[in-house]
């Protein structure tokens, strides 16, 4: 799989805190980012799957929480 580069502009004080995240997992703040990314990626992939389940097995009341 190849990368593409993305830029963002972002301000002072939003860095520092990527930078402190990034800091207490051992991380730069490029690999936190994309990590986070990532993840939120999935939750929603996994979500829409979830609804798709209800949908199917026509489950009412349940929710993702109680799927987990």
């Amino acid at each position: 799989m190849g990368s593409t580069v993305l830029s963002l502009r972002i301000d002072g004080e939003l860095l520092d805190r990527l930078k402190q995240h990034a800091a207490k997992r051992g991380m730069s703040v490029q690999d936190y980012v994309v990590r986070t990314l990532i993840r939120n990626d999935f939750d929603e992939r996994f979500q829409a799957a979830v609804d798709e389940t209800e949908k199917f097995y026509g489950a009412e009341g349940v929710t993702a929480e109680e799927v987990t």
